[in-house]
């Protein structure tokens, strides 16, 4: 459900530029001559949040990122009802910010503490329970804004979200980036293109956790069902980097530009 890496993190600079339509975070689409052509279907982009939820601006940045890039509609839906597990005062760089640094005993104890506090917010805000908002969030703006096609990208607890999507006929196609833990029958349930953006150091989605959902996608290769895939593992990197990035480490930053890109390359190929 959480990892410590889900707990570090850095805010990214610069302030969102969208609206707050209802609980949710809204960055439209750019004019019409300004946007890239994305085809005749009317489309959007979901983008669903780690545990410190909408007060953290990342993700309304990142949203205001894709929403330039790609030239459609991009939503930021709220998971948790207001009332997310970790506050925005959390956001400490407990853990190492780079693949390959070792964690302090202080900063194990610090976070084991943060961990406590937070235990029954992240039980009442487990996957099950936000996945219905989720879900209805999205039939909500289907029907409202008459959107053919959706993507939905999640990082952490919101790419745990975006598999629990994959299997359903709400999105047309997610990406998963360094996500918490998704069980084997919840991988072979999807069942829409997915692309993977992954840590090379993860305490929340491990190597071995990395080549489960590789295999589970390579075998369904040559039958009728398969799902179109791609894994990337950005050297370097640990849980968070792409949406909590400390952009001081040339390895990180390289990450989170990356993981970006490769979202928006995914969402033109896919969406």
């Amino acid at each position: 459900m959480s990892c410590p890496d889900c707990y570090k993190g850095f805010i990214l600079p610069g302030e969102p530029k969208g609206t707050t339509e209802g609980t949710a975070y809204f960055s439209p689409a750019p004019p019409l001559e300004d946007a890239k052509p994305t085809g005749s279907e009317k489309k959007a982009v979901v983008l669903l949040t780690d545990i410190f939820g909408l007060p953290l601006p990342n993700p309304r940045i990142i949203a205001d990122h894709f929403a330039e890039e790609l030239g459609i509609d991009v939503w930021v839906p709220d998971l948790f009802a207001g009332s997310p597990p970790l506050r925005v005062e959390q956001l400490e760089p407990y853990v190492p910010d780079r693949a390959g640094v070792k964690m302090s005993w202080w900063a194990t104890i610090r976070l084991v503490l943060n961990a406590l506090f937070s235990a029954h917010k992240l039980i009442a805000h487990r996957p099950s329970v936000a996945e219905p908002r989720v879900r209805e969030f999205i039939a909500k703006i289907k029907a409202d804004k008459g959107y053919e096609r959706i993507g939905a990208v999640g990082y952490c607890f919101g790419g745990v979200m975006a598999a629990r999507l994959g299997a359903t006929d709400l999105v047309n196609t997610i990406v998963i980036t360094h996500p918490g833990g998704i069980s084997a029958a919840q991988l072979r349930a999807i069942k829409v293109p997915t692309s993977w953006a992954l840590a090379q150091e993860d305490m929340g989605f491990k190597p071995k956790n990395a080549e489960d959902a590789r295999a589970a996608f390579k075998e369904q290769e040559g039958r009728p069902d398969a799902v179109e895939y791609e894994f990337k593992v950005w050297d370097g990197t640990t849980h968070g980097f792409a949406c909590r990035p400390n952009l001081a480490v040339p390895e990180v930053k390289a990450g989170y530009e990356g993981a970006l890109e490769q979202t928006i390359a995914w969402f033109k190929k896919t969406l």
